[in-house]
């Protein structure tokens, strides 16, 4: 092992979290390495958030325009999907991260490329892919933001099998003519509404009750029922009990609990997330390899003065909008703490306390239509002790939605906290609704009063006009 190259910061895991951590501590003025043993850039630029919004994209596109008189006639054929695929290689670099260098670059940042382990405290042990050996030493803190990997449940045939995880859903260069897809998730959601319009025979087993389940329950079935509108199958209490692969390329059997049999050309397993944390040295320093990385609201592991868990791997907000955030927050800190500063209340980037992860959580999925949510459901509002009362409102009621296109569906929620007035969670289901959200996550994460909120007056007709109306539903 060769001499250790002191850097004043060391971050583990290149995604869009350790790049914000990079970021940061540049901005600082200090030394900063960052290891990543695939594409810097992580997950959600190559796997996952664009490439899956660039399939979106025009599949929502030709739906919304399938909506507006005038154009509805013009939009009859089928999506150019080699022209589809051609954008979503653009929008991923064609799986390639020079630009991604390029910046790390210019930013003073040292990257190594390569298998990073924890090597004991404030060290950082790497190989490189031709098998060379580094060692780092942080001065002020290692960072880890080694983000997740699908999970493939341990099922019967189900290594045979080669199922599609989000890798595979995201970068697949054709749609393969019938698509099974196991889960109810955001995954399953997204990747059956585009393949769906790309030309797939889509049908989704989900075992529990509906899609969305960390949403409202009107936002899965909303969503399911316009998947079936487009010919998908949506089956919901179903559960897979073993899976078969005909030859190397032929066909895959789903087997479900009770005997059935569903044939399709690929299988999508969108059953969940789980860290990754196997092989990067948390033994070295008293943490349990394989799980998640607990964290204070600093992203700081408690119990150390040096140790950091951004993005996906602390379990906090699995969104890569959340890791980003958290990453400016922990930044920030290791910033403030090697500058000798101890108040670290306050500062350029705000409070030092990931509070958004518990209290005004966002998230947008890009279905058909769009659904979006901040904060709580009903459901955990009213699990957590607090008296609320929900508001909600046909969102194809409001002009602005119905000049938006012609039979908008939606609906809206808004849950007040009626002991302080004021919004603990909003949810939005319909065409565009995931471009409200910004505006309520405003509103819960500043915890804005009622009798202020209607002096933020909406912009007509805009689909916005749906503040109004909530408020108007609230005060009867």
């Amino acid at each position: 092992m060769s001499e250790a190259v002191e850097y004043d910061v060391v971050v583990l895991g290149g995604g869009p979290a350790g790049e914000n951590v990079v970021d940061r501590t540049r901005a600082a003025g200090l030394s900063t390495a960052l290891v990543e043993s695939e594409l810097v850039g992580g997950e959600c630029s190559y796997w996952a958030c664009i490439p899956s919004k660039a399939l979106l994209r025009p599949a929502l596109a030709r739906a919304d325009a399938r909506r507006v008189p005038g154009l509805a006639g013009a939009v009859t054929g089928p999506l150019d999907a080699e022209a589809v695929f051609a954008h979503r290689d653009y929008w991923t670099g064609s799986w390639k991260d020079d630009g991604q260098i390029d910046w790390l670059e210019s930013v003073g940042a040292h990257v190594y490329r390569g298998h990073g382990r924890l090597y004991g405290i404030r060290k950082v042990a790497v190989t490189s892919p031709e098998g060379e050996h580094h060692v780092l030493a942080a001065r002020h803190a290692v960072v880890v933001a080694t983000g997740t990997r699908a999970v493939i449940p341990d099922l019967p045939g189900m290594g045979e099998a080669r199922p599609w995880t989000s890798r595979e859903a995201t970068s697949a260069q054709a749609a393969p003519g019938r698509l099974l897809i196991v889960g109810g998730s955001v995954v399953a959601a997204e990747m059956a509404t585009a393949w769906q319009a790309l030309g797939s025979e889509v049908t989704v087993l989900v075992r529990g009750s509906g899609l969305l389940p960390r949403m409202e329950p009107f936002a899965g079935e909303l969503v399911a029922e316009a998947l079936r509108e487009a010919g998908a199958v949506v089956r919901t209490g179903v559960a897979v009990e073993s899976v078969v692969r005909d030859g190397s390329t032929g066909p895959v059997t789903v087997v479900l609990e009770g005997g059935e049999t569903l044939e399709g050309d690929e299988l999508l397993m969108a059953t969940g997330r789980s860290p990754r944390t196997e092989d990067i040295g948390l033994d070295t320093v008293g943490l349990t390899p394989g799980g998640w990385i607990a964290v204070d609201d600093s992203c700081r592991v408690p119990g150390t003065d040096w140790l950091y868990a951004v993005g996906d791997v602390n379990h906090r907000a699995l969104l890569t909008h959340q890791g980003k955030y958290q990453a400016r927050i922990a930044g920030a800190v290791i910033a403030a703490r090697a500058a000798g500063n101890g108040t670290l209340d306050s500062g350029r980037w705000g409070a030092h306390a990931a509070t958004a992860d518990t209290h005004a959580l966002p998230q947008a999925v890009f279905t058909d239509p769009e659904a979006a949510s901040v904060g709580l459901t009903l459901a955990e509002a009213e699990r957590a002790g607090h008296r609320v009362r929900a508001v909600d409102y046909d969102l194809g009621k409001v002009s602005g939605a119905g000049l938006y296109a012609d039979g908008y569906r939606g609906r809206a929620r808004m849950v007040v906290d009626l002991d302080r007035e004021v919004l603990l969670g909003v949810t939005f289901v319909g065409p565009g609704a995931a471009e409200l959200l910004h505006a309520a996550t405003v509103a819960v994460a500043g915890e804005v009063p009622i009798g202020r909120l209607w002096h933020a007056v909406p912009a007509f007709p805009t689909i916005s006009e749906i503040w109004l109306r909530l408020l108007e539903a609230y005060r009867g």
